[in-house]
């Protein structure tokens, strides 16, 4: 079976990642025929738009995407490209496994890290429903309902019932804000009820960020609306390696697109020395989201494998290797 899959190289170091992941899920075996399409800075430098409408029909065609690293402006500028493309395909979960690679050196290194962050990616704060009350006053709105609420939390505890994982905590700050985390958390419990094999319990953001730093290990399934979610799971990726380890997806009921989660990194594009670790990992998701799971183990235990032997990996992690010295080694296991 040949699969159809919309690549996003990005921008910056993006498509140099591209190419090597792509490399990569070519060499597990799976028949794959790619559809390249731009977004970001190359797009608007073709296009004029930093998301054509190329971008959405081949994903329409597809149903399925791999995406590098796209530029979002800070304080001013356009929209995310990443919020858009989520809000626009209705890609209401996030999903991130945190996980200890074998032999990379962390500051939580021989500390049994495996966690995976269920972030709610459709509302919140990220609705960007923001308005200017008179000069000098700012107002964003907050949006919080029952029905995004309970769709993601239906989808994590389906999962942790399906993996067979033991715990789910919800993340909040109901504490505060009782009427919008309220709804939050009281969905929360409304599925939980029905899921008694899993155990559930909620702690307030803050004390959860706390608890994250001093006891990862006590982690197991982590459900959190959407800004919270951001924010903690770059936290948890910084236990792991950091941002350029772990892998990132975006799910909904027609669509999924799988992307590195980390920067552009332009300081160092072009220069070979980009390391493609998140978005193998990215693949290897996507992967078993095809039913490709065999194809998706031996990509995940290439890449623990390369690791592990601690010869080839790039500089950011305390190697020397090039991005496709890399990529090589990760084909070679894959052999």
């Amino acid at each position: 079976m040949t699969h159809h899959i919309t690549l996003i190289p990005g921008d910056g170091i993006g498509p140099e990642v591209a190419v090597a992941t792509a490399r990569a899920i070519e060499a597990t075996g799976v028949g794959v025929e790619w559809e390249r399409v731009q977004a970001g800075a190359k797009a608007f430098e073709e296009t004029g738009h930093l998301l054509p409408d190329s971008v959405f029909e081949s994903l329409e065609r597809t149903r399925v995407g791999l995406k590098g690293p796209l530029t979002t402006p800070i304080a001013g500028g356009h929209q995310s490209i990443n919020v858009t493309l989520r809000k626009r395909l209705d890609l209401y979960v996030n999903f991130r496994p945190v996980r200890m690679l074998p032999g990379l050196k962390t500051r939580f290194q021989g500390v049994p890290i495996d966690m995976i962050i269920f972030r709610e990616n459709a509302e919140d704060l990220y609705s960007g429903l923001e308005h200017e009350v008179v000069s000098g006053v700012v107002e964003s709105l907050k949006i919080i309902t029952r029905t995004a609420s309970l769709r993601i939390e239906q989808a994590t505890f389906s999962f942790a019932r399906r993996e067979a994982r033991k715990k789910v905590t919800a993340v909040h700050k109901a504490n505060i804000m009782k009427m919008s985390d309220g709804l939050f958390l009281r969905c929360c419990r409304e599925v939980a009820a029905e899921f008694p094999e899993i155990k559930y319990d909620e702690l307030i953001v803050d004390n959860a960020c706390m608890q994250l730093v001093m006891r990862p290990e006590t982690f197991d399934v982590l459900l959190l609306p959407n800004l919270y979610g951001d924010i903690v799971s770059d936290l948890a990726a910084g236990l792991v390696g950091g941002l350029g380890i772990v892998p990132g997806a975006n799910l909904g009921e027609g669509h999924a697109l799988f992307e590195a989660v980390h920067g552009t990194a332009p300081d160092i594009a072009g220069k070979g020395r980009a390391n493609p670790t998140a978005l193998m990992q990215s693949a290897a998701l996507l992967l078993a989201h095809l039913g490709e799971r065999q194809a998706s183990s031996r990509l995940h235990q290439a890449i623990e494998s390369v690791y592990a032997e601690g010869t080839h990996l790039t500089v950011d992690v305390g190697g020397s290797a090039s991005t496709v010295e890399f990529t090589d080694a990760i084909i070679a296991q894959l052999g």
